[in-house]
């Protein structure tokens, strides 16, 4: 997932909106018709292939937090506990000095004091909890026989004590998981262990493909470039909509439908089912994908007075495509290409190198997503990395590969690959896209599992057959297979003529309607 850019409140097709939550998907109609012959050409859009990958570390794996049963009672509803993420608080508690020492790594502001607090006082509690059932039970046992009208009114009385007392406890035990579980969300993966520790700079190149491009002439960047061609309009779009958006006009229009065309057919060769997204998705799938939307700075716009926000990337609804679902190992890996609006509030991005399309509010995006079997995570990431790099070397570009520092990671995220390419008119290296090994962050969060093959055939259902085979977590990943705004400036600054025009690189061309030049508009005389 790529980190552009977002915005503050603003009103959206008639629904009042937050700086807290959100992003979202559509598609127009290219020039040029995309054919996807997905059945003949690609098995993985029946069956996708399976991969041997060697094993890696599980983030908090093993068992889950126990969910204590909760009693129902006559004439009140059993309290039910909100979402539940299967962390392993033992793990956890068992391992807090490896705990403490990532967070430290990743500069995030997880209270891991805090969460084993509360998992104490969630164990103690539980005990008492299962005391008083034992002790219901051993009084409701005594009560089946014979007894002297004086002993049964007794026992009637001790009962119902123990009722009252077992429901006040059930509720505070409800209480204080939801508590624990929400305090447990700001912990972030743990990492792999090459990742460079430090921040950002502490980065480590993993590969530099080809040399910038040389330039006779002075050069112009983007903004200029797309004054000059009339490709962009960011002051209307600044009285209509605020700040950090903009119109896209003319050939910029057949640009950003040539590249997400080219982007998904490229993507769907490689056995990737292509997906549009919902564009609105519930608070608590962006959350159990690992995102804060009611955080200090959140990047996600919520929808006041509802339950719902505007997604900021792909990953989140194709993360939840199978939610609460056990799969068949026979189904993995899952791959999915996935074209959406994104939409981010930006909260703290400021500057002349924010500027332009680099970072803005609204902007369109394809993201490739895995669900993979745990052993198989590390060569699909590699995978992915590598499926980026073809792409943007097939257009030309140059641009270096970065393995992440732990200070860069967001918290899904084990190991993440980013791409850097050169951007001569802002004369540096931006990010265009990124790659991320979640391992089963989201997926214990999402409750995404799946059940290894075994002699007896796997059910879907979430049946106790002793003969089944017990359901692991999946393992995550995204990628960016093309960030729309970004690859528009890299495309605009690398490829300029002295003249003004812009070159088409020649992948995209069948997708513009074979346009090869966006050539400068003649001025019309006064």
């Amino acid at each position: 997932m790529i980190s552009c850019g977002c915005f503050g409140g603003t009103t959206f097709h008639g629904l009042a909106l937050a700086p807290s939550i959100c992003r979202s998907p559509s598609m127009f109609s290219p020039l040029r018709t995309l054919t996807l012959t997905l059945a003949a050409t690609n098995p993985h859009h029946r069956l996708l292939r399976r991969v041997l990958f060697p094993t890696i570390v599980r983030a908090f794996s093993s068992t889950a937090l126990p969910t204590a049963p909760i009693t129902k009672q006559e004439g009140k509803a059993a309290a039910k506990p909100q979402w539940k993420a299967a962390i392993d608080f033992k793990w956890i508690r068992d391992n807090k000095d490896v705990v403490a020492a990532n967070i430290k790594n990743r500069n995030s502001n997880a209270n891991l004091d805090l969460v084993l607090e509360l998992y104490e006082k969630f164990l103690n509690l539980q005990k008492e909890v299962e005391r008083l059932r034992a002790e219901r039970n051993v009084v409701a046992n005594k009560m089946k026989g014979k007894l002297e009208p004086s002993v049964r009114q007794a026992l009637v009385e001790e009962g119902k004590n123990l009722k009252e007392g077992l429901v006040s406890l059930e509720e505070d035990l409800v209480q204080l998981t939801d508590q624990l579980r929400q305090e447990a969300q700001s912990l972030p993966n743990i990492t792999h262990p090459d990742v460079p520790i430090g921040g950002e700079e502490s980065s480590i190149i993993r590969k530099m493909v080809r040399s910038p491009w040389e330039f006779n002439f002075n050069i112009k960047d983007h903004l200029e470039l797309g004054k000059d061609l009339d490709l962009f309009d960011f002051d209307a779009a600044a009285e209509v909509s605020g700040s950090k958006f903009y119109y896209l006009k003319n050939e910029a229009v057949l640009l950003e439908m040539g590249l997400i065309n080219w982007a998904i057919a490229e993507v769907s060769k490689r056995g990737y089912i292509p997906l549009i997204t919902p564009e609105i998705v519930r608070s608590s799938v962006v959350e159990k994908c690992g995102f804060q939307p009611r955080g200090q700075n959140t990047q996600v716009y919520s929808i006041e007075n509802n339950d719902q926000c505007l997604i900021g990337t792909a990953e989140i609804p194709v993360g939840g495509i199978h939610m609460d679902s056990i799969l068949p190992e026979s189904a993995l890996p899952l791959k999915y290409v996935a074209y959406s609006h994104c939409f981010r509030t930006e909260a703290g991005a400021a500057g002349t190198a924010t500027r332009g399309l680099y970072r803005v509010h609204q902007f369109s995006k394809v993201e490739m997503f895995i669900f993979c079997r745990p052993e198989e995570s590390n060569l699909y990431h590699e995978e992915l990395i590598a499926i980026e790099e073809d792409l943007f070397s097939s257009l030309g570009l140059h641009f270096k590969t970065l393995d992440m520092a732990t200070g860069d990671l967001g918290a899904p995220a084990y190991r993440k690959f980013d791409v850097e390419a050169w951007m001569p008119g802002l004369g540096r290296y931006g990010e265009i896209s990124s790659a991320s090994n979640c391992t089963d962050y989201q997926s214990r969060r999402l409750g995404i599992r799946y059940r290894p093959s075994s002699d007896t055939p796997a059910t879907s259902k979430k049946g106790k057959g002793s003969n089944l085979a017990p359901t692991q977590f999946v393992h995550t990943l995204n990628a960016t297979a093309c960030a729309v705004p970004r690859m528009i400036i890299c495309l605009l600054e690398n490829f300029q003529q002295e003249d003004g025009a812009i070159i088409i690189p020649e992948p995209l061309r069948p997708y513009m309607g074979g346009l090869n030049v966006i050539s400068p508009k003649a001025k019309t005389s006064q």
